[in-house]
């Protein structure tokens, strides 16, 4: 063996050495990128049934909002009516009510006037 063929042979060596201590790595990459296709395969197996139970649930929530939508119309027009109505019971009701208690007032004012002998004009 001449003195190339030896330093081949350890270049050889070295490489191969080399070459075991990269695979190490390299296989235990293998496993990391395995266990990570495991994972976002769970992942992707439990998220799909919560997106069309969200989905649901939005739907659900969308009827609610329509009914609670129709009620609070309903409320509004009813409101509209009552406030209508109280103006036309204050408008009808209401003034000859208070020329009704101003005149009893004055009644009474006036009866109390005599009955004592007070009056404005009696000094």
């Amino acid at each position: 063996m001449t003195g190339s063929d030896i330093a081949g042979l350890i270049a050889a060596g070295v490489f191969a050495v080399l070459v075991a201590l990269l695979a190490i790595p390299i296989w235990k990459l293998g496993r990391v990128f395995d266990e990570l296709r495991h994972a976002v395969r769970e992942v992707s197996e439990g998220t799909t049934p919560l997106l069309e139970e969200v989905t649901t649930t939005v739907a659900t929530t969308n009827g609610q909002l329509l009914k609670v939508d129709t009620i609070t119309t309903n409320v509004s027009d009813a409101s509209a009516n009552i406030t209508a109505l109280s103006s036309l019971v204050a408008a009808t009701i209401g003034r000859p009510l208070i020329k009704a208690a101003a005149f009893s007032h004055g009644v009474r004012a006036a009866l109390a006037a005599t009955s004592s002998g007070k009056g404005r004009r009696s000094r």
